[in-house]
């Protein structure tokens, strides 16, 4: 099976990078190459910017893939250019979604991908939402062979999947544990969420690869294990061997005070999401949550401790976090205060 990938290297499609080789599949990944990465044995690669059309259109030629996945198209625009590159180029062309499509605040506590796709408070959702819905136009329009795929919250050894954190510089909320600071959990922390491994998000897209009744579906991959940002952020610590400082803070007041963190908390990860993976386990039977989180941390924490290098503070971020934690302190100190005098 000849398949393209566009992007391969990031935390996601890095599994599935390495999954494909594993399996002996035909893969090409076009990529920038910005980035130093371990490229597997046998797996080719484009050196082009995707947002090249003219560039990219010349270095494919007249070559036809069985699958081509993009994984870092994120706007409709983006979308309308992968339309007309591959048209005619591919059998089946897989859009990476994301679970934080589906409607929030949830409607029902158990997600299938009949779940409405509605997110009012998160943009990169929104688009999202949009890139399925221009996907799924050109597949009944036109018979574009398009299938969709929604990870939830995945995490490599590259990344520490926490409620609030620094995505690009993930190691800041485990400096703050070492440091003995308090790191920020939603509400009471009681809220469900899902967090998957990416070998196991791996299984399931390549498994969806070539598979003719994946055409004009849509299917979402995660962990069937389920867990409170309590118990999520307990075992972070307990990797990085330290106790677990929490401190509960609404994401209203979150938000107030960091717009940033509106759509990723309000729009996502302050919501209790569980997933049914019956539709992707039918058509890829070897899919399962083999990871377990406390498993999966742990080699990520040794990943992130074997190098210093790795060890990056987003100190921004970081001052930020102790800015908002000194207001919603001193503001329950004073509102102690006011309720108990008489």
């Amino acid at each position: 099976m000849k398949v393209l990938f566009i992007g391969g290297t990031g935390t996601i499609s890095t599994a599935c990078t390495e999954l494909a080789a594993e399996r002996g599949i035909d893969l090409t990944l076009l990529r920038r190459g910005q980035r130093a990465v371990h490229i597997p044995a046998g797996v080719k690669t484009l050196q082009a910017d995707i947002t090249d059309e003219a560039a990219i259109e010349k270095m494919l030629g007249h070559a036809h893939f069985d699958a081509v996945v993009d994984f870092i198209a994120f706007t409709p625009d983006q979308i309308e250019r992968d339309i007309r590159l591959f048209r005619d180029r591919t059998r089946q062309f897989v859009f990476i979604s994301s679970a934080s499509a589906y409607q929030k605040p949830v409607g029902h506590y158990l997600i299938t991908e009949s779940t409405p796709l509605a997110n009012p408070y998160w943009q990169y959702s929104r688009d999202k939402i949009a890139c399925e819905d221009r996907l799924v136009r050109a597949y009944r329009e036109e018979g574009f062979p398009i299938t969709i795929v929604r990870p939830s919250h995945t995490y490599g050894d590259t990344q520490i999947p926490l409620a609030v954190n620094a995505w690009h510089k993930p190691f800041t909320a485990v400096n703050r544990l070492r440091q003995g600071k308090k790191l920020i959990v939603p509400g009471d922390g009681t809220s469900l969420w899902v967090v998957t491994h990416n070998s196991d998000f791996a299984v399931g897209l390549v498994g969806l690869l070539g598979h003719a009744q994946a055409i004009g579906q849509a299917f979402h991959i995660t962990s069937d294990e389920v867990l409170t940002w309590n118990q999520i952020t307990t075992i972070v610590a307990e990797a990085a061997g330290v106790a677990p400082a929490i401190i509960h803070i609404s994401s209203d007041f979150v938000g107030a005070c960091i717009a940033d963190e509106v759509g990723g908390l309000t729009g996502d990860k302050a919501n209790s999401v569980v997933f049914d993976n019956t539709k992707i386990k039918r058509l890829v039977p070897e899919f399962g949550a083999r990871v377990r989180f406390a498993q999966g941390i742990r080699r990520t924490l040794a990943w992130f401790d074997s190098d210093p290098k790795r060890q990056v503070v987003d100190a921004e971020v970081d001052a930020k976090w102790d800015k908002l934690i000194a207001a919603y302190e001193h503001g329950l100190d004073e509102t102690l205060k006011a309720f108990r005098t008489p």
